[in-house]
């Protein structure tokens, strides 16, 4: 396996060995924290939209939370290296690499209807922030090739009667995120705030909806990923010590059973 110049390799959760452009983002916390919240279906059909590196679905196929993962990504040199790292971590027969902008892919596109989509949509709108120093980065954080609607849309067109969306979002967004699902016709059911400690505020929200299901939107406890410290609660202790849920998720890429409603059907 031979890296080329742009590319660093290093092995992540589950033991992936994941290749990663130093132009395009790196995974971190958000793509972990939504692989654990996805519900094993050892035989789901998945999509991933915007795919990058295509983490997500290896992370997911590690635990068998799914069969096959359909990785739709719009950028040509991202969707070679989904190929690339499926290969490399065994999953070349798993994962099908899909160039394409998902605000045009429907249901034939992948083959039929799937029972799974999975989602890190860019968070910024298109001229909020700093620009990025690449147009790698710009596009994966910003909505210029799709807005967190257009996600919900194609989500909406791909899933089966009961299939399931599972994405990570910004708490400053939620009612954009909810109003796409809405026209979409995906009910949110599960939603749980990630924040660093007790008394700090959201940081993302991972929130899973379904298709034509009827109105009941479980909120969960919030997840603390850190203990905090004592003379400033918002901040996390030093050295930072993990919560034990945070340590149940990172240990197993699940979260404990509090957080998924299984005692409630949804």
């Amino acid at each position: 396996m031979e890296l080329r110049n742009n590319e660093t390799l290093h092995e992540v959760n589950e033991h992936i060995r994941l290749i990663q452009r130093t132009d395009g983002l790196t995974f971190g916390t958000d793509a972990y924290l939504l692989s654990a919240y996805v519900r094993p279906q050892p035989n789901a059909i998945a999509v991933d939209l915007g795919s990058g590196t295509g983490i997500i679905p290896l992370l997911c196929l590690a635990r068998n939370k799914a069969s096959h993962f359909t990785a739709v990504e719009i950028q040509p040199a991202f969707g070679e290296l989904i190929h690339r790292n499926a290969a490399l971590n065994g999953f070349a027969d798993r994962i099908t690499p899909l160039c394409a902008d998902l605000r045009e892919i429907t249901a034939s596109t992948v083959g039929g209807e799937v029972d799974m989509v999975t989602a890190n949509p860019p968070y910024m709108a298109p001229g909020s922030g700093a620009r990025n120093a690449t147009d790698e980065k710009y596009l994966a954080r910003h909505e210029v090739r799709g807005t967190v609607g257009d996600f919900c849309a194609a989500a909406g067109r791909l899933l089966k009667h009961g299939g399931r969306f599972i994405c990570v979002f910004r708490p400053q967004r939620l009612a954009d995120l909810f109003e796409g699902l809405r026209r979409a016709h995906l009910e949110p059911k599960r939603m749980t705030a990630v924040q660093a400690t007790y008394a700090a505020r959201p940081s993302v929200m991972l929130v899973e909806a379904v298709k034509y299901a009827a109105p009941a939107l479980l909120v969960t406890p919030p997840l603390c990923l850190w203990e905090a410290d004592p003379t400033c609660p918002e901040k996390p202790a030093e050295p930072p010590v993990q919560t034990p849920e945070a340590a149940y998720i990172y240990e197993n890429c699940a979260f404990p059973m509090r957080f998924t409603g299984e005692n409630r059907k949804i």
